[in-house]
């Protein structure tokens, strides 16, 4: 298996030089060369366990690896002591319909579905600098919407041979986020906030990765850009497994035939997740519509009702922070397999995004989209009113996220009338990282802007539910990370950080 970019269709490199790069030179995203078909498969797969699902998916992407190295970086990521248990649920909601299942994502050391990537990226990393790159350290630079940025902190904290710095809107995450950002502990870590919103944050990390002179400055002192956003492959790889895993779920617990088609249903932002399972899809599992559920910030809506990409518009700050994006990464790489993988016509509309805020993917393309995905949204209140209509149906409680792709997935059946398919739905993050908005959804006088301990407090006591300890222990952790920035100062500040700037 070799890989090639959205953006040169010419090139070839392999797994572990493409996880160390993280992104092309010429700005592309890494993409497999064939996507393998493992459809006449599944139904040998359905009894795999987490970890044998994962190694046996991961052979057929990274083939530089060796079966022992896989298996090292399997059994180390997952490990029972992190996850306690498979690293992944899925829970059945039985109230009005038997069709809707919630894949939990957040059992991992940071309560968010970016654990799942972020825990084994790091042992992708180190075996892949062995290969292609022995001599130099990796600089992970990351720009997050809140969960990335403590996933990747967590992932690659005091990892030898790596170095971490962390960029994140200021005002654009939630509190907890925040916190656990600021309180990170390790040797190799660094945080800093940047004025303005996350797009401001990816901005000034993509301009990095591709400043030949900065490269220059790092290679002098044997350091490499590496990237543990999703548009690195090594991020999107992992993320393919549990969408496979919660097929094999339903097979097993819910009495779904092998073949029968299910429905996913993803809250989205960067379209890395939800892009992990159309790869799913084009490797053989069966999937019948992708909904992509957006909050205010509905660029990603938008774009599959018009075929219009369009970032020139109002940026809302929401209860869901980590959807709160306007320029969507990895969509690149679905208009990269849908325009019939050419380059040309893809770095065009990249082009014409960064120039003039838009682009057009016309008729064609965007009958594709359509065929396979449906496009939703919905604001602060209609997420409140998800949050507190499955709670008080269901006795399930949602974060914020979670509950943007409930009531999108409520649209896509009134609007299709599609109530049978089973659907799974992405739990992306742990209520108690959002608690002062799910508090406010139950019960929106309790609420203490000022408190959030004991809004978690509150919650538990309101619901029964009770909060991951990793979240709790955060209140006696010291702040270590508080230091803001422009974006501009984003390159000066890396260079600091390695010590080879003033």
């Amino acid at each position: 298996m070799q890989y090639k970019s959205t953006r040169n269709s010419e090139l070839r490199l392999e797994a572990s030089q493409v996880i160390t790069q993280g992104i092309s030179s010429e700005g592309g995203l890494f993409v497999p060369e064939k996507l393998p078909d493992i459809s006449s498969e599944l139904s040998d797969m359905a009894e795999l366990s987490y970890n044998e699902l994962a190694s046996k998916i991961f052979k057929l992407f990274l083939t530089d690896f060796t079966d022992e190295q896989i298996s090292y970086c399997v059994e180390n990521a997952y490990a029972q002591e992190k996850f306690s248990g498979e690293p992944v649920k899925l829970k059945s909601l039985s109230a009005h319909d038997g069709n809707k299942h919630i894949l939990e994502l957040w059992h991992g050391p940071t309560c968010a579905f970016k654990d799942m990537a972020l825990q084994i990226l790091p042992y992708f990393l180190t075996v892949s600098l062995s290969k292609s790159a022995p001599n130099k350290e990796a600089v992970i630079l990351v720009a997050t919407s809140g969960d990335t940025g403590k996933a990747a902190l967590e992932g690659f904290r005091d990892v030898p041979g790596t170095k971490v710095i962390v960029f994140y809107p200021q005002d654009g995450v939630s509190p907890m986020q925040k916190r656990q950002m600021a309180t990170q502990e390790g040797k190799n870590v660094a945080v800093y906030a940047i004025e303005g919103n996350f797009d401001d944050a990816q901005a000034a990390v993509k301009k990095i990765f591709t400043d030949s002179q900065m490269k220059a400055s790092l290679a002098e002192h044997n350091f490499m850009f590496s990237s543990a956003n999703s548009i690195n492959w090594g991020r999107l790889l992992p993320q393919i497994v549990y969408y496979f895993y919660a097929y094999f779920r339903l097979c097993k617990g819910e009495g779904l035939a092998v073949g029968e088609p299910i429905n996913v249903a993803v809250p989205t932002g960067n379209f890395g997740n939800i892009l992990a399972a159309y790869y799913a899809r084009e490797m053989g599992l069966p999937i019948r519509k992708f909904i992509c559920a957006s909050n205010s910030n509905k660029v990603l809506t938008d774009f599959i009702n018009t075929g219009v990409y369009d970032r020139r518009r109002d940026f809302y700050t929401t209860s869901s922070p980590s959807m709160d994006i306007l320029i969507s990464s990895n969509l690149e790489r679905l208009l990269y397999a849908l325009s019939g993988e050419n380059s040309t016509v893809l770095s065009g509309w990249m082009e014409r995004l960064s120039a003039r805020g838009y682009y057009d993917v016309g008729s064609e393309v965007l009958a594709k989209v359509q065929d396979i995905f449906f496009g939703g949204c919905c604001d602060d209140s209609a997420t409140a009113k998800a949050i507190n209509s499955i709670w008080h149906n269901d006795a399930y409680l949602l974060d914020t996220h979670t509950a943007v792709a409930f009531d999108v997935y409520r649209q896509y059946v009134e609007a299709t009338g599609d109530s049978n398919t089973p659907t799974v739905i992405a739990s992306t993050a742990s209520p108690y990282k959002f608690v002062s908005s799910v508090l406010g959804a139950l019960k929106p006088l309790n609420i203490d802007d000022n408190d959030e301990y004991g809004n978690i407090s509150q919650l538990e006591a309101l619901t029964g539910t009770k909060a991951p300890s990793q979240l709790k222990n955060l209140r006696d952790k010291p702040v270590r990370f508080d230091v803001t920035i422009k974006n501009s100062q984003a390159a000066s500040y890396v260079l600091k950080t390695l010590g080879i700037g003033e």
